[in-house]
This record gives C-alpha cells, structure tokens and sequence, in this order.
C-alpha cells in the first residue's frame, strides 16, 4: 500500500493550488462587468445593434422600411458582430516568475491568476482559448477553464522562459504573459512567427515593485530563482543606474517589437489592481477583434 499512498500524496500536493488558482481567476473575472456578450461592432450575427443611414451600397432588401418611413431617410439594421474568435495564451511558469517582495503576490500567481480570469470572460462570451504549443488546442466550456487551470498551475525548473509560437492558428489572437527578463530572442522569434501567420495579440509585462526600484546597497547577493545563477557585490547601490537602463532598455524593445508585429505591449506591477490590468487585457483583446 505504500507505492499507491505515495502516489496519491504527490497527487493531491500537485492539485492543490489548482482551487486557489480558480476560486481567484473567478473572483477577479466577476469583478468585471461586461454585459451580454458581443463583439460591439457591425457584421455578422443575429442581434440587432443600431440603425444607420442606408448608403447607395446598400441592398433594397436591407432597408428597415419601418424605421424609415418615421422619418425623410431610409435607414439600415446593423447586426453586432458574433463570430467566435481563437485566443492562444501563453503564461511564463518558469522559476523567475515565482519572486515576490513584501506582501505582493509572486509574479507567477498574478500572470497565472490574470490570464485564467481573462480565459473565463473569452470563454463564457462564445470565444475559443487555448494555451499554445500542443498541450490544450482552443475549445469553450467550463471544462476548458478546469484545464486551463491545472496546467497553469504547474511550475518548470528554468530559470527564465521562452514563448511557444507552435499552436498559434492564422488569423488568431495571442497573449504572451511574463517578466520578459530573460533572452529576448526568443520572445522576437515567437512574435514574428505569429505575425507570419496574421496573430495579433498582446504582451503582458509582470515585475514586481522591488525590480523597478532597485532598492539595494552595500553588500548585497542577487541569485537566480534556482541558484542556477549567483552575483555577489560589495557595492550594490553603484549598480543600480545601470540596472534602471538595461531595463528601461528592454522595455523599449518589448514595445518596439509589438509595434512592428501590430501587437500592444504594457508592464503591469504586482503592487497595482489586478482588475484594472484584466480592464486593459480584455480590452486589448477587443482592439483585435
């Protein structure tokens, strides 16, 4: 009875952060009050949105002559736009993501918790979501999210992570979630990739407050999640200016590449509101549509 006690123990250790994880992402995702679903724009669908004015393109067949004959002009029935859209995630779990200072929440769980939450408002909207590479192709329900949540709940043992563009279908939408602090390369190939393909998306940057400030000196050890990677100096505070460049430095690359790959690009800090980053995500997701 050993081997199978054992087994279930490292089961359920494994699971365990997946209610936490869900019970948030539904927390902050009810915070945010979106009305019926629709696309909030003219196309293809079944719900009446507003009138306009017919135009000499227009059909015969498509005039309201209802609405019209109120008044001295033919107007036009715009139908909202309601064709579910493939939205790709990619989360960075790797070792880096699991810093954390004061009492902010770790890099990891705020990405984790943000794209989760935006998941169930796609999801629940009439969306397809996946993560990318091959492990969850984009599909709706309930058991989707359920999915999402135990593979985002998982850790890698790499000190930094990388985005996957394989998965990413033409013509879809991506968000790439992560501190961005590690090879760029990477990170420009996937979005080069995906414009390739016609992906547009959004890339999310999660520091922590402590990152920004630099608030070091003296003797100070800086260790990589892992340990994989140690710097030891007796003078940290003069580092401190050249660690604000290099970052600001990056940053600036992160928007540049989004620019020239028609994605947006935006730092999100663990000390802020976790709703006012899902607002700007699911409206960054909106741009695309």
């Amino acid at each position: 009875m050993t081997e199978p006690l054992a087994l279930r123990s490292q089961a359920e250790t494994l699971a365990a952060p997946l209610p936490a994880l869900l019970a948030e992402a539904e927390h902050l995702a009810s915070t945010v009050l979106l009305g019926d679903h629709g696309r909030r724009r003219a196309g293809t669908g079944d719900t009446f949105w507003q009138y306009r004015p017919a135009q000499p393109h227009d059909e015969a067949r498509s005039i309201d002559w209802r609405r019209s004959a109120r008044s001295d002009s033919n107007f036009v029935q715009d139908k909202e736009w309601q064709i579910a859209q493939s939205i790709i995630l990619w989360v960075d779990q790797a070792a880096s993501m699991s810093f954390a200072s004061d009492n902010h929440p770790t890099k990891g769980t705020r990405a984790r918790t943000l794209a989760l939450a935006l998941a169930i408002l796609l999801i629940r909207g009439g969306e397809r979501v996946g993560l990318t590479g091959v492990r969850l192709p984009p599909r709706r329900g309930e058991v989707q999210i359920m999915r999402m949540a135990e593979l985002l709940s998982e850790d890698h043992q790499t000190d930094y992570g990388a985005p996957e563009a394989q998965g990413m279908l033409a013509h879809s939408r991506a968000l790439f979630v992560s501190d961005f602090l590690g090879d760029i390369g990477p990170v420009e190939d996937a979005l080069l990739r995906a414009a390739d393909r016609d992906v547009r998306g959004t890339l999310l940057q999660v520091l922590d407050p402590q990152e920004e400030a630099f608030p070091f000196d003296g003797r100070t050890i800086f260790q990589s999640m892992t340990g994989a990677l140690q710097h030891e100096t007796l003078k940290a505070g003069d580092l401190k200016q050249r660690y604000l460049d290099r970052l600001a430095q990056r940053k600036d690359r992160l928007a540049h590449l989004a620019r020239i790959t028609g994605w947006q690009f935006s730092t999100h800090h663990t000390g802020e509101s976790a709703t006012n980053a899902l607002l700007w995500l699911y409206g960054a997701m909106e741009r695309h549509a």
